[in-house]
């Protein structure tokens, strides 16, 4: 496999993180700790926005610096990652990274030499929520179709970009494939939107309505940067771009495959504005854009504050970081909002993980730490359809997981888990091993070719497992390098 430049989107840090955050760092972590599994160099880049003016509202509605608290935040964001088990190689916090601002103004630079950007007077109705301007006949009953909220009629001088010259380009590489926006529902829906009328974009904000905060733009001190022109460029900045790093020309390369994982909201900023952002400056694309839907908590969408935050951390500590990753990989839908809620949770991690795969390595391991005095060769030949099974299951997780499709890769490990178990079942070992006892040479033979079987589908389930439950994969590994004595289980049930 080729090697992997992979991010997560850089949120918001108005709030504290919540599930569907989560949600994303997993899935990028699963993907890099596979692509590793598989020989390929790997680099993992999260992050922080914190240039936003919703942030300086939130920080003048909590009474302290915008600095401050988005120091504060963004630590939370690190926590969580932490909790969950994510390895990150960069994390990039846009207002305090000395390559970011460098960077962001090079990019400027060589979008204005295209010319690409131009200044014009402007009325506009502005969604602070999105922090985007929108047409009205993008509104849904008058609202951000996004937030369900009001927009409101703005008049500014601002820095545009000239979104509307890459149109038809932008177009060729997405319904080509060239960048592949995956799944094909959201590529339908950028192609909806190119289709269209495509306005130039406004990428710069007065740095009075901002407070100043932000990076000024390039020879105009009295605008801010537009926070999605700067928060996309942390995808470079964190390379280097702008500051001649080794690693910008490392990664950020033909040669490497480049993965945005990004949720469905901001699906057109990432495979429109970004895509067009480096057509202008005459830089290298990603390859991928990969959309995940929304989640729900109880019924009610998800927030940073309030009784609907689902704060992972806590669901981390309540159940174990396995049972959380399990169930934002095993459970949520490719398309549609998917709800969670903690009795899902549980019902899905002890089904799959505790249940299945569970019970299956505690009965291996306990038959195959059996004492016996006989040890003939093992009956040729019993069990090579569970075997061939175990065998094709790296493939047919390459395969999903190529597709961006996590809940089938699960369910493949789980599905070969319950073969395992309805192996043993028909086997019946514990009666061949009574039968070897009392001298019944062909049933210690085939008593040992029952538990080769289940000992090879154990260690493959355990080495598949890893990048999607990394705790239990790991205790499980060193159980079956030690199968003697009766094993503590790899994946303790957990309780509601």
């Amino acid at each position: 496999m080729n090697d992997l430049y992979i991010t997560t989107s850089i949120p918001y840090v108005n709030g504290s993180p919540h599930l569907g955050h989560a949600l994303e760092l997993v899935h990028v972590d699963v993907l890099a700790r596979h692509r590793r599994r598989r020989g390929g160099a790997v680099r993992v880049q999260s992050g922080t926005d914190d240039h936003a003016i919703k942030n300086v509202s939130a920080a003048a509605r909590a009474g302290v610096a915008v600095a401050d608290l988005v120091a504060t935040n963004g630590d939370r964001f690190i926590e969580l990652a932490a909790a969950l088990g994510v390895k990150t190689d960069e994390f990039l916090r846009t207002s305090s990274d000395p390559r970011h601002a460098p960077g962001v103004t090079a990019l400027w630079d060589a979008c204005r030499a295209a010319g690409d950007i131009y200044q014009k007077d402007y009325v506009g109705l502005y969604c602070p929520g999105c922090e985007q301007f929108y047409a009205l006949d993008e509104l849904v009953d008058g609202l951000c179709a996004e937030h369900r909220a009001p927009v409101h009629e703005v008049i500014e001088t601002n820095w545009f970009f000239r979104l509307s010259r890459y149109r038809d380009e932008l177009v060729e590489l997405i319904s080509s494939g060239t960048l592949a926006v995956e799944p094909r529902q959201r590529r339908n829906e950028l192609l909806g939107f190119l289709a269209g009328e495509v306005h130039d974009l406004s990428v710069s904000r007065p740095s009075a309505r901002a407070n100043g905060w932000g990076i000024p733009v390039p020879g105009d001190p009295d605008q801010v940067v537009y926070v999605w022109f700067d928060a996309l460029a942390n995808y470079l900045t964190g390379l280097g771009y702008g500051t001649d790093d080794a690693d910008y020309q490392r990664w950020w390369a033909p040669d490497v495959e480049n993965i945005h994982v990004i949720g469905k909201g901001i699906a057109r900023f990432h495979a429109v504005h970004w895509i067009a952002f480096l057509l202008s400056a005459g830089l290298p694309l990603p390859t991928r854009v990969l959309v995940h839907d929304y989640l729900t908590v109880d019924g009610s969408k998800i927030a940073k504050s309030g009784a609907q935050a689902a704060d992972p951390t806590t669901v981390v500590r309540s159940h174990g970081a396995d049972a959380l990753r399990w169930w934002l990989l095993r459970d949520p839908s490719p398309v549609g909002t998917t709800d969670f809620t903690e009795e899902r949770l549980v019902a899905c991690y002890n089904r799959d993980l505790a249940n299945a795969l569970g019970n299956l390595a505690s009965r291996t391991l306990t038959l195959a730490g059996r004492e016996r005095t006989w040890h003939p060769a093992p009956t040729p030949d019993v069990g090579d359809d569970l075997r061939a099974a175990a065998d094709a299951l790296p493939a047919t997780i390459d395969a999903a997981l190529a597709r961006y499709d996590f809940r089938t890769a699960c369910e493949a490990v789980a599905g070969l888990a319950e073969e395992g178990n309805r192996f043993i079942e028909n086997e019946a070992p514990w009666r061949l091993a009574k039968a070897a006892d009392s001298g019944d040479t062909e049933a210690a033979a085939r008593f040992e070719a029952v538990i080769d079987t289940l000992l090879h589908i154990c260690q493959v389930a355990a080495d598949e497992l890893e990048p999607f439950a990394p705790d239990g994969s790991a205790r499980l590994t060193d159980q079956l390098a030690a199968p003697a004595g009766t094993p503590t289980p790899a994946f303790p049930r957990v309780v509601a």
